[in-house]
């Protein structure tokens, strides 16, 4: 007898449940799987916990004339036996006791047909013209099947399947300048071998652009700890920039300190005066409105008074009948548009002695 460690199969568990000596279930019976690899192998496990540390044995025959034979293929865990492999060439029925030294435990007959899975796809070729592809390989020996072709790129979330009985699938609306993935299985009809079946693995992915095999698709797409990590920096530069705005705002503010808007401070200036001062003044803090005359003879007795309070303090002492005081006295009074040509007053006598100019009035006396 020869025991290999084999791990459990990866595909779909079918458990066909709690089976007793006569085939019937009840509690207490045995678990037990089934699968027939590619009508090449068939393995036959089953799940003997509830009787922990006891070897059970597997007795099979192929054919109703045989007589029962041992396994030769055993696969064990934990040291105790948990399957038999057998070695199978085409769809047969399948006749088996799994025993306890004398005592059967389980005795069956399926055919093994009904647990086909089927071989992975192989060869895989590409024929692209004008925006499709054909996928080619070569077909199984039996029938009651479908090939499912699985296509899609670096954008895209899923894949997409397109079905065919025969390895002869042709993909439209592609794109040859794009990257895709591509990859292959086999699946059974169920009008031909039952619900009990299994899909076949995936077969290896590969990648075409350009009508040309390729070792990989570059991944263009952003991922997420990239797209996070950009994220918290465009938010982190984002408050910055607020942040500094605001200690900006606040600094001007002590800096340069705002101008009060007038029409809070003088109510009524721009809303019934159109911003005339005078006019809001007059109206506001009851002020005798001035005419433009007075108000230029007003402006011109002040501004004489400095100037000649400025000019006596400022100029040389000179005779007031010399030349260049003439001079002076003229230039002033050109220059000065408040200040006009000295004349005598009118009906009034006017004395002259040694320079000196005097202007009488009729109650009025000299004493030389």
């Amino acid at each position: 007898m020869r025991c290999v460690f084999l791990p459990w199969v990866t595909a779909a568990v079918l458990l066909l449940g709690h089976l007793s000596a006569s085939g019937e279930t009840g509690p207490g019976a045995l678990p037990l799987q089934i699968i027939n690899f590619n009508f090449e192998t068939v393995q036959v496990t089953w799940n003997a916990t509830e009787y922990s540390g006891a070897n059970w044995t597997f007795f099979y025959k192929l054919r109703d004339n045989e007589d029962y034979r041992e396994c030769s293929n055993y696969t064990l865990r934990q040291g105790s036996t948990t399957g038999c492999i057998l070695a199978v060439e085409k769809d047969e029925l399948l006749y088996f006791s799994i025993r306890h030294g004398t005592d059967s435990l389980l005795d069956k007959t399926q055919w093994i047909s009904s647990y086909l899975k089927p071989r992975s796809p192989r060869g895989l070729t590409f024929q692209w013209r004008q925006g499709a592809v054909t996928v080619t390989c070569s077909d199984l020996r039996y029938r009651g099947l479908l090939y499912e072709i699985q296509h899609k790129t670096t954008f895209d979330a899923e894949w997409q399947s397109n079905e065919a009985k025969t390895c002869n699938v042709t993909l439209s609306d592609l794109d040859a300048e794009k990257c895709y993935f591509f990859r292959a299985r086999v699946k059974t009809l169920e009008s031909s071998y039952g619900p009990d079946t299994y899909p076949s693995d995936w077969s290896q992915v590969m990648h075409q652009q350009q009508g040309k095999l390729r070792d990989s698709c570059q991944d263009k797409r952003l991922s997420p700890n990239f797209l996070l990590i950009t994220g918290m920096i465009v938010f982190l530069t984002v408050s910055l920039l607020f942040l500094s705005l605001w200690k900006l705002q606040r600094i001007k503010k002590v800096l340069m300190p705002s101008v009060p808007d007038p029409k809070s401070t003088f109510s009524g200036l721009f809303e019934s005066h159109q911003g005339n001062f005078q006019e809001w003044i007059k109206d506001t803090q009851n002020v005798t409105h001035l005419n433009k005359t007075e108000e230029r003879e007003q402006a011109c007795i002040l501004e004489e008074a400095v100037v000649v309070q400025l000019a006596e303090a400022e100029r040389p002492k000179t005779m007031p009948n010399s030349p260049m005081g003439l001079q002076m006295g003229e230039e002033e009074a050109a220059g000065d548009p408040c200040r006009l040509p000295r004349q005598p007053p009118q009906g009034r006598q006017v004395a002259s002695l040694q320079g000196f100019t005097f202007v009488m009035s009729d109650n009025s006396y000299m004493m030389l």
